[in-house]
């Protein structure tokens, strides 16, 4: 059974239950400056937990795809992705225990035919204040599941918040226990090498966890007590990659179909099999995951840079790259792209955006081959001359140029040169004082949490449709929408065109922004299907990640002349007068045919 063939399941499934499928958030909400990507199906629905009524109602299902980039290391192994779609479904107040785990089980049992022998299940044990969970466990008992198959473990594994353990949760997170399915593997022998005793958390591989049913009922008050919430709730996740691994009945998740073609493509440059080295397996796994991720990114309009969203796709781009050159392969910046090509497939917005996606994926590789080879001929150069290649330098080498540490040492090891345990230890202190550095610049993102938007973000938001329409009257049609990205302090918006703007270009598309905002015109939004949207004239560049129903935007007489209309699923302004001002204060050209401009209010 394939990924495509799941989903439908899936939503089928739960839509006859009576759930009512909802539109996935974007990968980056535009709207929300406290956290750089969608990292779970919850995260759209906070508000709606803690007892705020969705438009939908109390049952709900959707697929959504998530990134989580806290520790790319762990996408070396068999079972973890930096990209993931999350089969999701939600009871609002509505159904809970006996109702979710009854549903889940025939999902996977009796829609997906796995064997119900090869199944386990877990159940929170109690902590931090919260009993032990007896009532899952007699469920699980009335539903068929042998006691042998259920297993009790404490907050750290079975409690879910985006926090962590009750204990670490701040005031106003809310969270709760949970119950999580596991799949055994028989062809994973735990015993050689973990002893007799396994168990579902093991960490051997012979158990994968594929479905969690969170009972969020709790909430921490100011002064650390969990209270319950208003309303009892269900948050089911379930990876579809995971679960197609189970129906294969494969530990190995990289061998479902999503990711069989790009290992074909990456054995056949690289003329070396998958499965038959496990250090040249990780470059195999990483350089699938990267990609993946990458073709996501570029595809709602992210585009490779230096800070924030842009950072961490240069970094996956650059980081599939080098992998290809632990293979043995100088893959170019233009094949690359032909190996992704693959998920075209199966990601529609990427077959649809293909020409945006391969144009920067191919210009940011290419980017970092020339970089590898100043590295290289910077490290040949010093080796020559026998300067001392430690720590300081290895580093160095690659904060300039991003030249990999293992890089470094596979070229002085075939020049006879040991880089010693002290050396590379030093490498990582400075590695490590970066990274330090990086994340206290960027920690106000993500202190709050999922946070409402503000007043100033709305505001910004509200003066990209303005900036938008005053880019494209004053510079032609041509122009669209490649990515945009807001904070509290200013609005970055990506735009397509050939060149930098001229003085005299910038201070008209200044002027008509705040001319507009001085009319105070009307901003009316519009619900309608996004085939309606588009013969209206709405601009819909990257409409398809809010679903076939969408918000459209109107500035100006709704019914009359309007300045700009767009679809939108971000927060607005009643009347542009509410801005003030916009001031442009940056431009700078990214990439082939792409400008960027910041603009902060004032």
């Amino acid at each position: 059974m394939g990924t495509d063939e799941i989903r439908e399941k899936y939503l089928d499934f739960f839509k006859k239950k009576g759930h009512i499928e909802i539109t996935p958030s974007p990968l980056v909400i535009d709207s929300d400056p406290t956290t750089l990507f969608t990292s779970s199906g919850m995260q759209q629905l906070a508000p709606y937990l803690k007892g705020e009524k969705h438009s939908k109602g109390k049952k709900l299902v959707d697929i959504q795809p998530s990134i989580r980039m806290q520790d790319l290391d762990e996408v070396a192994d068999n079972r973890h992705f930096s990209f993931f779609e999350m089969l999701g479904n939600w009871s609002l107040g509505d159904y809970f225990k006996k109702d979710q785990l009854g549903f889940v089980w025939e999902f996977y049992t009796k829609e997906l035919g796995l064997p119900p022998e090869k199944l386990y299940v877990s159940v929170f044990g109690g902590g931090g204040g919260v009993p032990k969970d007896t009532e899952s466990f007699e469920i699980w008992k009335k539903i068929g599941v042998s006691e042998s198959h259920i297993h009790f473990y404490d907050a750290e594994k079975n409690w879910w918040s985006r926090a962590g353990t009750p204990d670490q949760m701040p005031p106003g997170e809310i969270g709760g226990p949970d119950s999580e399915i596991f799949y055994e593997f028989d062809s994973v022998d735990h015993r050689s090498e973990f002893g007799k005793f396994c168990h579902p958390n093991c960490d051997c591989g012979k158990f994968l966890e594929i479905g969690n049913s969170v009972f969020m009922q709790y909430q921490k008050t100011e002064n650390g007590e969990l209270i319950e919430l208003p309303q009892k709730n269900v948050d089911f996740g379930g990876g579809l990659e995971r679960i197609a691994a189970a129906i294969l009945d494969d530990p190995d998740v990289f061998h479902i179909d999503m990711f069989s073609g790009i290992i074909k493509k990456i054995e056949k440059e690289t003329g070396i099999e998958y499965n038959s080295d496990s250090i040249k397996d990780k470059s195999f796994r990483i350089i699938a995951d990267h990609l993946r991720t990458s073709v996501n990114l570029l595809s709602e309009g992210v585009i490779p840079g230096s800070k924030l969203h842009g950072y961490a796709l240069r970094r996956l781009i650059r980081r599939s790259m080098f992998h290809f050159h632990l293979l043995g392969s100088g893959i170019s910046g233009g094949a690359i792209s032909h190996m992704a090509e693959d998920y075209r497939r199966f990601y529609p917005n990427v077959d649809k955006n293909w020409e945006l996606v391969e144009e920067n994926l191919t210009s940011e590789a290419t980017r970092f081959e020339a970089a590898l080879k100043r590295g290289l001929a910077k490290l040949t150069k010093s080796v020559s001359e026998g300067k001392v290649i430690n720590g300081e330098f290895a580093f160095d080498l690659y904060q300039t140029e991003g030249f990999p540490l293992e890089l470094t040492m596979e070229i002085l090891k075939q020049n006879g040169i040991v880089f010693s345990t002290e050396e590379k230890n030093a490498f990582e202190s400075e590695f490590e004082k970066h990274k330090e550095s990086s994340r206290s610049a960027s920690a106000g993102m993500f202190k709050g949490g999922l946070a409402e938007a503000s007043v100033v973000t709305t505001k910004l938001h509200t003066a990209t449709h303005l900036l938008h329409a005053a880019l494209r009257q004053v510079l032609g049609e041509h122009v669209g929408q490649k990515g945009s990205h807001i904070t509290p302090e200013r609005l970055r918006f990506d735009f397509s065109h050939a060149q930098k703007l001229t003085d005299e270009e910038m201070d008209r598309v200044e002027g008509l922004i705040n001319l507009k905002i001085k009319e105070n015109l009307q901003v009316t939004p519009k619900a309608m299907s996004l085939d309606q949207a588009i013969k209206e004239g709405a601009m819909h560049f990257f409409a398809e990640k809010y679903g076939n129903e969408v918000k459209v935007y109107i500035i100006g007489d709704p019914n009359g002349i309007w300045f700009s209309k767009e679809v939108c699923g971000g927060p607005h302004v009643d009347h542009t007068g509410e801005i003030g001002g916009v001031k442009i204060t940056k431009q700078e050209k990214i990439g082939s045919g792409i400008i960027r401009i910041y603009a902060t209010l004032g």
